[in-house]
């Protein structure tokens, strides 16, 4: 499925655009029955000129309708009505494409936008078969994907959920986790999303269990590499000796407690990247023995950083791990301290770009 999808892809090349026909106004209300209208023209906010629905107003009309699916469809329902009408105001050549649970808006020529309908909800079948007896597929909402046609757009468009950022870096697209979780990239960097994809449809498969965010991040870190393995290496990259040694000068017992409790994974500088990279070789050597693994995931709390679940189905302690890997000696200050963190552990599932 890469493959096809990375020869309809060629971001140089001039798309010819598809011929169709005029489409229907968007709707300007979702109905459920036995619950009134949910008017959505009148909470549609701007995101610097484009809409973005209000989905605490929507998730509180979705509250009230009964039964689970029925809700379940209201609020489908809202999700496509946002997207028709983000559509609109994207401009004629913008359409809305369904496969399943996946839905794309983009300019994408018909067999590019099958192709990469296909990518995502082969993507999701796939994270299922890897996370084999962890996985547990999302009952309500859709995985959706933007694709705009230009930088310009798409900065415009992410700016309202980072107003604060300023400036952004070259980015091959991001998941954005507000109200209604979406994928957004640029049409010239299709392909560069394809991570993101794997990176968090594996977190919506975990949203379930009540796992700290290590765990969280490092299945999510792995299955995105077994689905869309990175590049070697260049020459000037880091070698592995050096990043090893980059985890021995970063990591001591403050920080471990930051890895544990989450914390360390929303911090700005290069703890972010060590804390992605830590939590990818853990699992690593956890997930080798699968069976084990798997009743491990399914029994870790954030609570305690999942130091009871692996002492009783992994054999192992927390600490001793993670001592060994810094070539530290064996000590208790390695080990989760819940008492010593900050504030309520995190579980995870970082919006990133």
């Amino acid at each position: 499925m890469l493959k096809l999808l990375r020869s309809l892809v060629k971001p140089k090349q001039l798309a010819t655009t598809e011929a169709v026909a005029a489409l229907p106004p968007p709707p300007v209300a979702v109905s459920a029955e036995g619950s009134d209208d949910f008017s959505v023209t009148e909470n549609l906010l701007g995101a610097n000129g484009l809409p973005v629905l209000n989905w605490d107003a929507a998730q509180q009309w979705v509250d009230g309708v009964e039964g689970e699916a029925a809700q379940a469809r209201a609020w489908s329902e809202c999700e496509r009505a946002w997207l028709e009408h983000l559509r609109v105001a994207l401009g004629p050549e913008y359409r809305l494409r369904e496969l399943d649970t996946a839905l794309l808006l983009s300019t994408l020529e018909k067999n590019v936008a099958e192709a990469t309908l296909a990518f995502v909800d082969k993507t999701l079948q796939r994270v299922v078969r890897i996370l084999d007896g962890v996985a547990h597929v999302p009952e309500w909402g859709h995985d959706i994907l933007i694709v705009f046609d230009d930088d310009d757009a798409y900065y415009k468009y992410v700016a309202h959920y980072y107003p604060e950022a300023g400036e952004f870096a070259g980015s091959g697209g991001m998941y954005i986790n507000a109200g209604c979780g979406h994928f957004v990239t640029v049409k010239a960097d299709l392909r560069a999303i394809e991570p993101v994809i794997a990176h968090e449809l594996t977190h919506a498969c975990l949203s379930h269990l009540p796992i700290p965010a290590w765990l969280n991040e490092g299945i999510a870190v792995n299955t995105e590499r077994r689905l869309c393995p990175p590049p070697p290496p260049s020459s000037a990259g880091t070698t592995p000796q050096q990043m090893h040694a980059r985890h021995q000068k970063f990591w001591g017992p403050g920080e471990i407690q930051q890895f544990w409790s989450g914390k360390s994974f929303l911090r700005t500088d290069e703890g972010n990247e060590l804390s992605y990279d830590l939590a990818r070789i853990i699992v690593s050597q956890f997930g080798a023995a699968w069976d084990r693994f798997r009743s491990f995931v399914l029994s870790a709390n954030a609570e305690d950083g999942g130091a009871s679940a692996a002492a009783e189905h992994l054999g192992v302690h927390l600490g001793d791990v993670v001592s060994a890997l810094l070539e530290q000696g064996p000590s208790a200050q390695w080990a989760p301290n819940p008492a010593a963190w900050i504030g309520a552990p995190e579980r995870g599932a970082f919006s990133a770009g």
